[in-house]
């Protein structure tokens, strides 16, 4: 494939734009070469500007269930934006999405609307802290909350230390109020509330981490940090912005029958339009003003567009009782079929999936945290992403992100998918002369 009307759409980016994209994963550091420049979508294919058709399975980054311009979705859009895009006041959609939110996820009793999943954990955090009146979060390496200062923080030389800045721009201060501490260690979260009892806010997680890879809890993980914010006083805040109606109707909480105490949601809940929601029980929601303390407000809040997108999405999975069990066989299928491709290539991997989630590692097994995910053979995957591209399907630009289906997706996508392996990974063994 030739992209060249990619490379001059890029050139002309990078003139104006910071990079030339607006969000870092887009420009292919990861993978190389030049970015991809898309002009439409429908359903399951994307098409770039030079006219390419690709499988589509990042699906922008994870709202799509539903595929793209899904027809019930575009319609909601368009009606709303016939009636106004925004008005700086409360409209009744707010109060349906928000109804069709409490009535689907099992935590959320009361729930406000940002416009990003970084709002929605940002606020989130700022509610823990004025609700328990304590300064410290705990987060865990790899998993990712978005761009506010205190998620961009890495562990420092041991489990137990407090974070260090890892982006210029983030103070010591924010720093120091930030624990970063190795996913799927529950002793090491014991072990920092033992030290700070009185000083932890929140614990914030990724209950499926899908921002290093989809990388699954283990038995009884998620259970411990109930345990242990209960035991503590401390809020438990699950990060289901990707998992939120993609892995079930009530995402990773209702699979896994442990409940938090706030819960984070976007993609999904906005049908493909920018947003972000934070929810959960009404206790610790009565605190937000205008009733309570905690400040939270957002002009573009509730945007009647978002709300329409979102509204038309969960009332489609809402009246579709078998759709998950149909994306969680697209998955297996996806997922196991590649897994006997790379057997039968002899490639190292470690892969699973969830729901409508997938991830493969290029490394031995099994992976549970950011340490075991950095042992992937990122050059591998960079050959093994663009061969794909070149038969047209279109995965995540890194190594260190979820893929996904929807339900636009069909199992001939799946087959091609697997047919484009096969071949992809024929061509990169005979190159490297394995």
């Amino acid at each position: 494939m030739k992209f060249e009307r990619s490379i001059t759409a890029f050139a002309r980016a990078r003139e104006v734009i910071p990079g030339g994209v607006n969000s870092s994963v887009r420009a292919f550091k990861a993978v190389g070469g030049t970015p991809v420049f898309m002009q439409r979508g429908s359903g399951a294919t994307i098409v770039d500007v030079d006219g390419h058709e690709f499988v589509d399975y990042v699906l922008s980054w994870g709202p799509l269930v539903l595929g793209h311009a899904h027809p019930a979705v575009v319609r909601a859009i368009s009606n709303a934006a016939a009636r106004g895009s925004s008005f700086g006041a409360p409209t009744e959609a707010e109060t349906e999405l928000a109804e069709l939110i409490c009535a689907m996820v099992p935590s959320i009793e009361r729930v406000r609307f940002t416009s990003s999943g970084t709002e929605a954990t940002m606020n989130a955090v700022r509610l823990a802290r004025g609700y328990t009146r304590r300064d410290k979060i705990v987060k865990f390496a790899g998993c990712y909350h978005g761009a506010a200062d205190a998620f961009l923080i890495a562990a420092g030389s041991s489990a137990l230390s407090l974070g260090v800045p890892n982006s210029p721009g983030v103070t010591q201060s924010a720093a120091r109020d930030t624990i970063a501490l190795p996913y799927n260690d529950a002793a090491a979260v014991r072990a920092a509330f033992e030290s700070h009892p009185d000083e932890i806010a929140a614990v914030i997680v990724e209950p499926y981490v899908g921002n290093m890879g989809l990388v699954m809890p283990q038995p009884g993980y998620l259970q411990a940090l109930r345990e242990i914010c209960t035991q503590y006083k401390a809020v438990l805040i699950f990060d289901e912005v990707m998992t939120g109606f993609r892995v079930a109707r009530g995402g990773v909480q209702e699979r896994e029958g442990v409940l938090p105490d706030l819960t984070t949601l976007g993609k999904v809940i906005g049908g493909g339009l920018p947003v972000g929601a934070f929810g959960g029980r009404a206790e610790i929601m009565d605190y937000l003003t205008p009733d309570g303390p905690v400040f939270h407000a957002g002009t573009l809040s509730g945007n009647p567009l978002a709300m329409a997108a979102g509204i038309a999405t969960l009332r489609t999975i809402h009246g579709d009782a078998t759709m998950y069990d149909r994306l969680e066989v697209l998955a297996k299928l996806l997922t196991n079929g590649l897994h006997e491709i790379m057997q039968k290539h002899g490639v190292s991997h470690y892969s699973s999936y969830a729901g409508s989630m997938f991830g493969t590692f290029f490394c031995e097994g099994p992976v549970v945290d950011l340490e075991s995910a950095m042992k992937s053979d990122t050059g591998l995957y960079a050959k093994y992403f663009h061969a794909m591209l070149e038969r047209g399907v279109y995965f995540a630009p890194s190594q260190f992100e979820a893929g996904f289906v929807s339900t636009a997706h069909s199992t001939r996508d799946v087959e091609r998918t697997i047919e484009a392996a096969d071949a992809s990974f024929s061509d990169i063994m005979a190159r490297s002369g394995a």
